[in-house]
């Protein structure tokens, strides 16, 4: 055959450029027309525990849910089985192999149907990403797919894409989604025999479900075994007890932990997998324990559990209702994260603020007793007043009327300005202003703030935001000094007086530093504890607002977390973990004080009249804090003069020696014995040289009832309203009035009972010897 001229190989090989440019131009265009419709963000979305385990699951728009995940957390054995079994030259061909295309098409004519697919890895990727009929426009479409996927995509993003999206079944897509939902358990630790089975499960994904048809699951599954020993991919000892493992499945459910947490942290911009920090294992274990509660709650009442630990401030639990399907107890409303009144939960800050201040140490002396201001009158719990009583009583006991006392001596503007910098924000209505209400739960809170709150009685004094996920940053504010939070958590673990070893564990159970709390109207129940090494919140309430009479924070909500508290500690201990004891913060001491005046002093000086001891911070001893209304002239000290024979003179009398007197605050004269009070205390007057009256002396003042009261008989009481009454200050005898009408003569501070046999407004008012009057009016109501 002649040669061809040299010009007519140019022209050849100038045509054959032509064309491949040509072709290249064409594909070019081709690419940019029908691009490959690579998968977007379908909002399916899964809710991860820190270990990894699905919590809640957010479907696609068609139902499907499925759990991302790489190659480096799938097992090798499954990668293994599904090369072997799927493509075993999958990193060598250009996405079509043509030899394996020859070998299916020998196979299907041989036998007259269809007996083996020459698809590969890529093509089957690229009928997921652009579905097709089984036709032979079909097949062109994609193959034109599968030579798009290997143009654009490394061989390690296109098994990422069918690791991600592979049919298993159901609403199942994905080799991990598959693995938690059949087998229950991560694809990082799957046996020869489930990498086997997951690997031929997309193979016929509805005809193979194996939790509909375990037989055909199985002989699928040991017909890739029977080809990874033709292979000699895997050992046959291996192989051969693979075979023998009978196919045994998890039951079958979908994530459904954490489900209000879940929605809590699912966005528009969030990740397909969203990672948090809950503990999967305590989250389920809680959630069965909640749902154990629910018989013991009213109808319609809720309930929200959170868990924190403490070093990291993590989220270990977050259970925002009982039951998110239970409509009739608002299930889906997250109570964690909603704004409620916080009750007398706040009252630990308060007492650690104002020993900061220098205010009060743990033993201060304090007033239980009844106030008014303008028109706010709280009162107590229990309805009853106690009297004298000690900071570290007085929060231990939640005693409404020393906390306000407290209040009114810190400001409650100034108590919400360091919550707020704290981070536990006190939310009051529009155009509202921090009052003395705010400690009593007259101001919003949530959950969540108030835990992280909590945190500073462990923390040395520093709050801290709870972590939800794991890159969330650890946000911590300076709410109280370190020795503050550590003589506050003693008090609020039973272990208030410093005349105990500090570092004795309690028997009951390890050291628990907890508080309760009930807002107006039995409407929210709370229990906040700081144990050894969590943080528990729990809430009680329905969600609506509606009151629930006799549900209160130590009857509903403490019993559920000191439960938890066991259940935590248990866990704890079977893990052997042990907390170290704190140690005592360098800025803590001790003193022995004496009441009324709250000073160090010798126990034989007479004005100590009762001797306590109390934790101490920076050394510091702050005196009795004093009512804003306190009596005029009523101090705690007073100077007298008396003779050789201890009798009361006036200073300019012969023989008259000066006396310093300590006595009691003038508003607990009613519960103190008769020798602690003013009269008893006072010296006899000496009828030879009596002390002369002078302006200065403490004016004449009504104790027991006050002005604006309003007075209602018990409705369980068949006698009359009955009322003791004194008088303070002034001179000698008392004589009383009722409405103007003469009710009754007193010595010096000695009460006088009172009947009111009819309901109306109250004059009350007293005489002393010198001409003095004071005057009373209130209301009695039936």
């Amino acid at each position: 055959m002649p040669s061809l001229a040299r010009p007519q190989v140019k022209r050849m090989l100038r045509r054959i450029a032509i064309g491949a440019l040509l072709a290249v131009a064409l594909l070019w265009a081709a690419d940019r027309i029908w691009p490959l419709p690579m998968p977007g963000d379908d909002l399916a979305r899964v809710v991860l525990a820190e270990d990894g385990t699905p919590l809640w699951r957010f479907a696609d728009a068609e139902g499907v849910w499925r759990y991302p995940v790489t190659q480096e957390n799938v097992s090798p054995l499954y990668l293994e089985a599904l090369l072997a079994y799927e493509d075993r030259w999958f990193y060598q061909h250009p996405g079509v192999n043509p030899l394996a295309l020859a070998r299916a098409a020998w196979l299907n004519l041989r036998g007259g149907r269809v007996v083996s697919g020459g698809s590969t890895l890529s093509m089957q990727v690229a009928r997921l990403l652009d579905p097709h009929d089984r036709t032979l426009a079909g097949k062109l479409r994609q193959l034109w797919r599968t030579a798009q996927l290997e143009w654009h995509l490394s061989k390690r993003e296109i098994l990422q894409l069918y690791l991600d999206r592979a049919p298993f079944g159901g609403t199942l897509q994905g080799v991990a989604a598959a693995s938690w939902a059949y087998l229950g358990k991560s694809p990082m630790h799957l046996t020869p025999s489930e990498a086997a089975l997951l690997a031929v499960l997309p193979q016929a994904p509805s005809r193979l479900r194996p939790d509909r048809h375990p037989e055909r699951a199985q002989r699928a599954r040991d017909k890739v075994l029977q080809r990874l020993e033709e292979y000699h991919v895997w050992p046959a000892a291996r192989i051969a007890e693979a075979r023998e493992e009978p196919l045994l499945l998890a039951p079958r459910q979908e994530p459904a932990l954490a489900p209000l947490l879940a929605r809590r942290l699912n966005s528009a911009n969030s990740p397909p997998l969203i990672r948090t920090t809950i503990d999967a294992a305590l989250q389920r274990r809680l959630e069965d324990l909640l749902l154990g509660w629910r018989a013991r709650l009213p109808e319609r009442t809720s309930a929200a559990l959170l868990v924190v630990e403490t070093q990291n401030m993590a989220v270990r639990a977050y259970l925002g209702s009982i039951d998110l399907a239970d409509e009739r107890r608002f299930g889906h409303v997250d109570m964690v994260h909603a704004l409620r009144s916080p009750g007398s939960t706040l009252k630990p800050f308060l007492y650690a603020m104002a020993m900061d201040e220098g205010l009060i140490h743990s033993e201060s002396l304090l007033q239980d007793v009844p106030r008014r201001y303008g028109d706010y009158r709280p009162g107590n719990f229990s309805m009853g007043f106690s009297g004298p009583v000690s900071a570290s009583s007085a929060l231990a006991l939640s005693l409404n009327l020393p906390a306000v006392q407290l209040l009114e001596a810190y400001g409650p503007k100034r108590f919400a300005a360091q919550m707020r910098m704290g981070g536990v924000p006190l939310i009051l209505p529009p155009l509202a202003e921090p009052n003395l209400s705010l400690i009593l739960g007259g101001a919003g809170s949530r959950l969540d703030e108030l835990v992280g709150g909590y945190a500073a009685l462990a923390r040395e004094g520093r709050s801290a935001r709870i972590r939800l996920q794991p890159q969330d940053p650890l946000v911590e504010q300076r709410l109280l000094s370190p020795g503050s939070a550590w003589i506050t958590r003693r008090i609020l673990s039973g272990q208030a007086r410093p005349d105990r070893d500090p570092n004795a564990e309690l028997v009951q159970r390890p050291q628990l530093a907890w508080k309760t709390g009930t807002s107006y109207g039995f409407r929210d129940a709370w229990s906040v504890g700081v144990g050894p090494r969590y943080l528990i919140g729990v809430w009680i309430g329905r969600p609506d607002g509606t009151p629930v009479p006799g549900q209160f924070g130590l009857a509903s909500a403490a019993p559920l977390m000191l439960q938890v508290h066991d259940l935590l500690s248990n866990r704890d201990a079977q893990r052997g973990i042990r907390v170290p004891v704190e140690p005592v913060p360098a800025s803590v001491g001790v003193a022995a004080i004496c009441w009324p005046l709250g000073q160090p002093m010798n126990r034989q000086d007479p004005n100590c009249r009762r001797q306590r001891f109390a934790w101490t911070l920076d050394g510091t001893t702050p005196p009795t804090l004093q009512a804003a209304d306190q009596p005029l002239g009523l101090g705690l000290r007073d100077t007298v003069y008396v003779n050789a024979q201890g009798l009361r003179v006036d200073a300019s009398c012969s023989g008259a020696v000066a006396r310093d007197l300590a006595l009691w605050p003038a508003p607990l004269e009613p519960w103190l014995p008769k020798a602690e009070r003013r009269s008893a205390r006072l010296p006899a007057l000496d009828p030879a040289c009596p002390p002369q009256l002078t302006g200065s002396a403490p004016p004449l003042a009504i104790v027991g009832v006050r002005s604006g009261d309003n007075l209602r008989r018990p409705a369980s009481a068949s006698e009359p309203l009955q009322l003791h009454v004194s008088a303070l200050g002034g001179n000698g005898r008392r004589w009383w009035f009722l409405n103007g009408q003469p009710l009754g003569e007193t010595q010096g501070q000695d009460s006088l009972l009172v009947h009111f046999e009819q309901a109306g407004r109250i004059e009350l008012s007293a005489l002393d010897e010198s001409g003095e009057t004071a005057r009373v009016e209130f209301q009695v109501s039936e």
